[in-house]
């Protein structure tokens, strides 16, 4: 690794420093596979920068990011912080279906576990976070099975991804009764934007995280790792919005502030996950070499705070919009 390291913070309670910047796999249009040259090498280049915080998941290609991460990161297991993610389902039997349905039993976490641990070429996993929640198994019943692969010393911390505040109150309440090991971090989907909407209530899942799992993550220090600081390519200048829709307007207010601190529209997105206290790292996904570089480039911009409140506004009325359609 390059000896000029970004600097690094605590995750949470936990021991582990991590770099702001988290480094994913989930690649949409790169390979997720072991021998994709140009993933292969977009990863590199990020162990270059000085990154030590990658994430991936048995479901990215049903074990082939592991595998490729596993690749590149073999004999620097010491300098980098891995999280990887099992699902509450099975790999699909064809390509584009739903796989079937699983639930969190210790038998099927520790045997996912191992799969992932020969895939990643390692003996044991930083963060090994639940992808999503079976919503089946109870939460003492999990808390257990994780506590005990935290005591098999096959991973050092366990956490969520996708659960809802409740869901992870619920997880931590388990803990403190079972006398074991609470999850540590949380890995969810937060940006300016938020197109995404919860289906119960139609309202934007980035606001209802700030209004629910935010106040759990200040009260019980969970670290939080922040994907899809682009809204999956939504605010990508690439992406021509109908001029006079709320994207659109949207789209104008980011770069109102990108060319105030000649910077870019990615790099502003990115700032802006980072400046709210709650968010430990922002994940993202990038698949050249050059657009790594825009993304650690705007770790380090700091937001004036008449410009964050615009841009807090301009994602709120966002919200707001995509509310009532």
């Amino acid at each position: 690794m390059n000896d000029s390291i970004l600097d690094t913070v605590l995750l949470g309670r936990t021991d582990l420093r991590v770099t702001r910047y988290c480094q994913g796999t989930a690649f949409r249009h790169l390979g997720r596979h072991a021998d994709d040259p140009m993933a292969e090498t977009v990863l590199r280049h990020v162990l270059d920068a000085g990154v030590n915080f990658f994430d991936s998941a048995h479901a990215y290609g049903w074990g082939g990011s592991e595998q490729l991460l596993g690749k590149v990161l073999e004999g620097m297991r010491d300098d980098v912080v891995i999280c990887t993610k099992v699902p509450p389902s099975l790999k699909p039997v064809k390509e584009n279906e739903a796989g079937s349905t699983a639930t969190f039993t210790l038998s099927y976490l520790t045997n996912q576990l191992d799969a992932g641990l020969k895939r990643l070429r390692t003996d044991y996993i930083d963060l090994y976070l639940l992808h999503q929640p079976d919503r089946v198994t109870s939460a003492e019943a999990i808390c257990v099975s994780m506590d005990r692969l935290v005591q098999s010393g096959k991973i050092r911390y366990w956490g969520v991804s996708n659960h809802e505040a409740g869901e992870v109150e619920a997880c931590l309440a388990a803990a403190r009764r079972a006398g074991t090991n609470p999850p540590a971090v949380t890995e969810d989907y937060y940006t300016i934007a938020g197109y995404a909407l919860t289906k119960e209530s139609n309202t934007s899942r980035v606001r209802k995280l700030e209004n629910e799992l935010f106040p759990v993550l200040r009260e019980h220090g969970l670290g939080l790792i922040a994907f899809s600081p682009m809204d999956a390519g939504r605010l990508a200048p690439t992406n021509t919005a109908e001029p006079g829709s709320p994207l659109a307007v949207l789209h104008q207010g980011l770069d109102e502030a990108a060319d105030a601190l000649s910077v870019t529209r990615a790099q502003i997105c990115v700032a802006w996950v980072l400046a709210h206290s709650e968010v430990t790292s922002v994940l993202a996904g990038p698949e050249s070499c050059e657009h790594v570089d825009e993304m650690l480039t705007a770790v380090a911009i700091s937001l004036p705070d008449e410009m964050r409140k615009n841009l807090d506004a301009a994602g709120s009325r966002y919200s707001r919009a995509i509310e009532r359609k």
